[in-house]
């Protein structure tokens, strides 16, 4: 009889262990559920709204009203992209046709040979659409798209140009590093490794000429036309020239873990491992670690947080722990459920109204801010980061 009270007592022990530890997982992991249930709202308030297929709802205006562009626009793609991982998350085909509509608008920019960013406008879309309808069009307009992202390559700085106006010679923008998921999986798809190279040689000079000592990176760096050589590094979306943009190291963050996941190569994942560690590490940096537009504004404490540098970093990290030991991959997921968790609070999530977009508090173009009114606002690729992110992190729940 005593041993039987014994074993009772301990049962009870240990059944109530697994309930608290199950309340207190599922308390962690109630950010999933209302992330995505606000999602769902505020994008079928959006299809139902916008109609125009060939106006891409971009951010929120100043005033509060929608500011949409057309298909050329760098941001055109991610509400799209938004749309298929929303499919993604919930399974619900009313997601998927809205995607392939908005989609639609996109395809003749796989011939764009103007910009830099036919990944964000390209892949973002086509990438996922392929990925979970195998449709051959798209298989096609992803390498279309690269060949013509490819055709912006210049031999002899290594670099793909990024803009093609402004006082630059030949410019490269941390954001660039963003495109080459794009070239990648272009030579998955064709056989043809033209588009790898051209993405490893782009990331190299990027390594050598784009980071700082303490790996933090310039926003711009300019390249002599004829000899190739880094001339000068700048901003054009920072502080100042020698801040670190927020945005911009949550670039570099994601684009080396994506090198390091095509290629294995080892310094791409050194690279990756020492920009999540200067933004980890940084004093600037909030608790909660959403940062500040900049994070050597000198106004900080009293200045913007950027939700959609937050989002990028977390969806980042949330690869990134694929790829290191246990400690260190714990360290990026809790890292990131911070960040996920700080997001998916009335803070920052919009219940209703933000012109249906999910996020606020989103920094655009600081030094263009009152042309834009991209400050503080809702942006597309916020949103975007931000379902990838949760999308990753239910993933690597197993749920």
């Amino acid at each position: 009889m005593k041993k039987a009270a014994q074993f009772i007592h301990i049962y009870i022990i240990a059944t109530l262990l697994l309930v608290f530890s199950t309340c207190l997982n599922a308390q962690k992991n109630s950010f999933i559920p209302y992330g995505i249930k606000s999602a769902e709202a505020q994008y079928k308030k959006a299809v139902s709204e916008y109609t125009d297929y060939h106006k891409f709802p971009r951010s929120t205006k100043p005033d509060g009203s929608l500011y949409s562009v057309k298909s050329p626009d760098w941001c055109s793609g991610f509400f799209p992209g938004s749309l298929w991982l929303l499919y993604d998350l919930t399974k619900d085909v009313f997601y998927k046709d809205a995607a392939k509509k908005w989609s639609v608008g996109l395809v003749k920019e796989q011939f764009n040979k103007t910009t830099h960013d036919l990944g964000f406008m390209m892949y973002v879309p086509f990438g996922i659409g392929y990925k979970l309808t195998n449709d051959s069009n798209y298989k096609k307009i992803i390498i279309q798209s690269a060949k013509s992202l490819a055709t912006r390559f210049h031999p002899h700085a290594g670099v793909i140009r990024s803009w093609d106006f402004g006082p630059w010679q030949y410019p490269v923008i941390i954001d660039n590093m963003m495109n080459l998921e794009l070239l990648f999986e272009a030579s998955k798809l064709s056989g043809d490794d033209t588009y790898r190279q051209v993405a490893i040689k782009h990331a190299d000079h990027d390594m050598q000429n784009h980071f700082r000592k303490d790996y933090s990176s310039y926003h711009v760096v300019d390249y002599d036309s004829t000899t190739g050589v880094a001339i000068k590094k700048q901003t054009n979306q920072g502080f100042a020239d020698e801040s670190a943009w927020a945005r911009g190291q949550a670039w570099g963050l994601y684009g080396f873990t994506v090198m390091y996941r095509y290629t294995k190569d080892k310094k791409y994942l050194n690279q990756a491992e020492n920009i999540a560690a200067f933004i980890l590490n940084h004093p600037n940096l909030p608790k909660d670690k959403v940062p500040y537009w900049d994070f050597n504004d000198p106004k900080i404490p009293d200045t913007y947080r950027d939700a959609s540098a937050a989002a990028i970093i977390a969806s980042a990290l949330l690869e990134l722990k694929n790829y290191v030991g246990k400690e260190k991959a714990k360290y990026y997921f809790k890292t990131a459920e911070t960040i996920l968790t700080t997001l998916t609070t009335p803070e920052y999530i919009a219940e209703n109204g933000n012109c249906n977009f999910v996020l606020k508090h989103c920094v655009g173009n600081w030094p263009k801010g009152k042309a834009t009114g991209e400050i503080d606002a809702a942006i597309n690729y916020g949103d975007y980061y931000y379902l990838e992110a949760l999308l990753r992190y239910k993933q690597a729940n197993g749920k």
